[in-house]
């Protein structure tokens, strides 16, 4: 199975590619999709949009994962963020993919055990569960690569639980 994660953001969109099979997880690709302050809003949602068109058509991927938005005091950026969510949402529905949601808290378990794991330790884990020289850079695509790998994880679990 192929899946695409995504770490949602405005001026920065993180998305990672991984393929699961058996218990196995293969990196595919991982990176991220930006835009400029410069921009005006609408262009810069258009531009995520179309951006993630592209990572859909290339990577075809047989599920999507994005993180829940979360947002601790700054309520303008979390509704530009909350539109940047809306755009990708839409990108995903309209190559009808489905998509699940995660909150920080359920990925950082998935992939630590510890819902209140570090960045650094987040980090560590995807390099070490995807077989990696290095830490994905920038931060965006590792934790990109981290939604991937806790969908990858509930799903196998869900498989197990429902005996398929």
């Amino acid at each position: 199975m192929r899946i695409l994660g995504i770490d949602p953001g405005f001026a920065i969109v993180g998305y990672g590619v991984i393929d699961t099979a058996s218990n196995r997880f293969t990196p595919i690709d991982c990176g991220v999709l930006t835009t400029a302050s410069s921009m005006p809003f609408p262009k810069r949602l258009k531009s995520l949009y179309q951006s993630m068109q592209v990572i859909l058509t290339k990577y075809k991927p047989d599920a999507v994962a994005m993180e829940t938005l979360f947002f601790n005091t700054n309520v303008t950026t979390a509704i530009a963020v909350g539109h940047a969510r809306g755009v990708l949402c839409l990108a995903v529905e309209n190559e009808n993919m489905p998509l699940f949601e995660y909150t920080p808290l359920q990925i950082k378990q998935a992939i630590t055990g510890y819902g209140r794991a570090d960045k650094l330790q987040m980090q560590q884990m995807v390099k070490m569960l995807l077989g990696l020289a290095a830490v994905p850079k920038p931060d965006d695509a590792a934790d990109a690569l981290a939604v991937a790998l806790c969908h990858g994880q509930s799903y196998k679990l869900n498989q197990k639980i429902n005996g398929v």
